[in-house]
């Protein structure tokens, strides 16, 4: 597959080749990445995951219950894709409600993972991450609320960067968690990522939550060479596998090796990520999805009277999206308010806090992305044992930063291992340019 770069010196004829071959190979493989190959308009074509609005499109979240939804409009990152010479081609497989981290809760069956079709593609943008590492997209959007671009990315052996949180507009994203969300790119290099985030980003007044800070192309600055301070945290990755911690330390020395400057430091507040994070976003969650109730928004299943067509209705969710309703509930209903919402928002300042003082002696931070390699499909029984696998990206998503995920290495059973920088918020550039010096330090092989 040509690389985005490459892509955009192509004419419309070779572009559109280019489409009729990418549908054809995903039609005749069966990695289940894309949902279908609707196509808006002329440019590069850029895979969409199934949560982010194209007019005229049937968009479902991955979800029984939105079937036959039609987009009234577009999204403001598509709006910004078609200015910029791209177009939406596909829908992603994804998630429901972007709910997993496997990509096995979608309505749509499983999406594989090309490097082992009997491994997951990671969550909750795998389609998106598949489809990359498959060479059926040349890139694609996803969206992260606690890890869903860079954990597919990592699992899939590809590129995958979450901006700011406020970076990018929301509108025309489907809330999973509002105040987490982000939209972003899933690439098969970091220039490619840097190409396709300089298209997106942009402030919007229809979300409320854009940023009106100045905005700067990353790619017109993008130096591999650039000297960067970056923290190492030592007690970050107790928690990871053998063969990810060699690779963490490994990728250390490249960056040493690179000129870039080490620093040790430790973090406290990460063995909270996890609850607060589940705590914050479920809350969210139950309150966004309250409006699929067959009466303003989602397909209705008729009852005897108004209560039990409530219950038809959301018995569509299916059983991690109900899990996570039940779960914001109820952290959110009387009584426990105050123990678990409020408390869990008073934790989330401490860990942005914790992130910005090391961000007083550092540019970036090295984190591992996912404690382990992309597991095998129906091996994750256990719910807690998947909110687990976000241990090491979560935290990012309360802090509301930037940070890629990259491949750095592969395992003994050739499975995709990938790491993240962590950046300073609207910091991207410093995020970008230690991500190509780590991608040409490490030379990894697909």
């Amino acid at each position: 597959m040509i690389t985005l770069k490459e892509a955009l010196t192509k004419n419309r004829e070779e572009l559109e080749l280019l489409k009729s071959e990418m549908e054809t190979k995903a039609k005749e493989g069966d990695l289940n990445a894309y949902i279908d190959f609707a196509s808006a308009g002329e440019g590069v074509p850029i895979l969409i995951k199934d949560n982010i609005q194209v007019k005229g499109w049937s968009v479902t979240s991955g979800s029984e219950i939105l079937q036959g939804y039609v987009a009234p409009y577009s999204a403001t990152v598509i709006e910004n894709l078609q200015a910029k010479g791209f177009s939406a081609f596909g829908r992603a497989n994804m998630d429901e409600f972007a709910m997993g981290s496997t990509t096995e809760s979608s309505f749509y069956g499983v999406t594989k993972n090309p490097y082992g079709e009997n491994r997951v593609p990671g969550g909750s943008s795998g389609g998106s991450a598949a489809a990359v590492a498959g060479g059926i997209a040349i890139a694609a959007l996803g969206s992260d609320t606690g890890g869903s671009i860079r954990q597919p990315a990592a699992y899939c052996g590809c590129v995958g960067m979450k901006p700011t949180y406020g970076r990018v507009s929301r509108f025309g994203l489907a809330s999973y968690a509002s105040s987490l969300d982000q939209i972003g790119p899933i690439t098969q290099n970091v220039e490619d990522a840097a190409i396709l985030y300089d298209a997106i980003a942009s402030y919007d007044t229809k979300d409320s939550t854009s940023s009106d800070l100045p905005l700067e192309s990353v790619v017109e600055k993008l130096d591999a060479n650039r000297k960067l301070t970056i923290a190492v945290v030592d007690n970050y990755i107790a928690e990871a596998s053998y063969e990810i911690q060699e690779a963490y330390a490994n990728s250390v020395k490249l960056l040493e090796e690179a000129g870039h400057t080490v620093v040790h430091k430790t973090m406290t507040n990460t063995k909270y990520d996890i609850a607060t994070y589940y705590i914050v976003a479920t809350a969210e969650a139950a309150t966004n999805l309250a409006r699929y109730d067959g009466i303003r928004y989602g397909k209705r299943i008729e009852g005897v009277n108004l209560e039990e067509t409530y219950r038809n209705t959301r018995a569509q969710f299916g059983d991690e999206v109900k899990r996570r309703v039940m779960l914001g509930n109820f952290v959110l209903s009387a009584g426990y308010y105050d123990a678990y919402y409020v408390k869990a928002q008073k934790v989330r300042h401490l860990i942005t806090d914790e992130f910005n003082k090391i961000f007083d002696e550092a540019d970036l931070i090295l984190s591992p992305v996912a404690p382990t390699v992309a597991p095998k499909i129906g091996s994750t029984h256990d719910p807690l044992e998947m909110y687990k696998s976000d241990m090491y990206t979560i935290g990012v998503n309360l802090a509301g930063l930037p940070a890629i995920s990259l491949p750095v290495a592969k395992n003994s059973e050739g499975m995709p291992i990938g790491l993240q920088l962590i950046g300073k918020a609207f910091n991207e550039q410093a995020v970008f340019d230690g991500a190509l010096s780590l991608e040409r330090a490490v030379n990894y092989i697909k």
